[in-house]
């Protein structure tokens, strides 16, 4: 069977594609390189993937498409941030690539399975904890707003012209390679300035993080689950816990190995939120998969938490005693 993974030299898109290279299939890999891709992360299959250096926004390489029975969409820009003060680039990078690929599975491929990644963000501040899949759509952010926008392209296509569709809505995932969020984000600052570490937010968000073998485990495994029975799927993929952010800076600063001063820096009128468009609290219900599916997380958000922040002290060089060069 040949899969296409797009954002496949991203953080989700490269453990995809490794799994999905021992397990056995052909797999094809598009990625632009930019929001976060870094061919690097395939350093250990490269050699065993079709790789093509491609921009989604406008497709030169239709061809890819052809004979690929499933295609993985993860292509975007994850920077939710980014997407209150640049809206457009949102639109560009995850509607307007959610749309090319739809079409290009549809004209070119054949494609009787897409995946498509979306976000705990489309639920907005939700008002049932933990959420469930049939929980309003209401997002405060212009990411959450491209992923639902993007959902609703995917159920559209797989209805019209048959194509199954499973769409994964993701919570905060972490571990090794990552290159955004609150771990990413609170380790740079600190090995930039050691002595003062910035917090946006007054520390009470409250989020819930699932580790990256246990996201790739809930994601292979809903594609199987949609494949032997057909139709259009939705499901959150979350842990059964939350950790609040006061929590992740203090195991940071654990990792770090450091002790600065903490400045909590509130940004939105409650005085809670790090930014506009910031969710306070966000803990999925992930009953569903669980029971159609039988994933569950091997791992707690603490525990997901403080295994990403060990591997990224490492891997981005925070500390000089560790014989790593900032």
């Amino acid at each position: 069977m040949r899969v296409l993974v797009t954002g496949g030299a991203g953080f989700i898109g490269s453990f995809l594609t490794e799994r999905l290279v021992e397990m056995g299939f052909d797999v094809v890999v598009i990625d632009n390189l930019s929001s976060g891709g870094d061919l690097n992360r395939l350093k250990d299959v490269i050699d065993r993937v079709r790789f093509i250096k491609d921009d989604l926004k406008s497709p030169s390489n239709p061809g890819a498409f052809q004979g690929v029975d499933t295609v993985f969409h993860l292509a975007a820009n994850p920077e939710v941030r980014v997407s209150v003060t640049e809206p457009r680039i949102h639109f560009d990078e995850n509607v307007l690539v959610t749309f090319n690929v739809l079409e290009l599975s549809r004209k070119y491929g054949g494609v009787k399975t897409v995946v498509y990644a979306s976000s705990s963000t489309v639920y907005g501040d939700a008002k049932t904890i933990p959420t469930p899949e049939d929980h309003p759509i209401q997002p405060i952010s212009v990411y959450g707003a491209a992923k639902a926008a993007g959902e609703v392209m995917c159920g559209t296509y797989a209805r019209l012209y048959g194509i199954n569709c499973v769409i994964l809505r993701y919570a905060n995932i972490v571990g090794p390679r990552l290159r955004h969020g609150v771990v990413y984000d609170l380790l740079m600052k600190l090995k930039k300035n050691p002595e003062e570490l910035e917090v946006l937010g007054d520390g009470t968000q409250e989020k819930s993080y699932l580790y990256i073998t246990d996201t790739i485990s809930a994601t292979l495994m809903a594609w199987e689950y949609a494949v032997k029975n057909g139709g259009i799927y939705t499901y959150n993929i979350g842990n059964w816990d939350s950790i609040s952010v006061r929590d992740i800076v203090s195991i940071v600063i654990r990792a770090s190995g450091f002790n600065p001063r903490i400045n909590y820096k509130p940004a939105t009128p409650d005085g809670r939120g790090g930014w506009p468009g910031d969710v306070k609290r966000m803990l999925l219900s992930i009953d569903k998969i669980v029971r159609e599916v039988g994933w569950r997380p091997s791992m707690s958000s603490r525990e997901a938490i403080e295994l990403t922040a060990k591997s990224l002290v490492k891997e981005i060089g925070v500390r000089d005693d560790e014989g790593i060069s900032p």
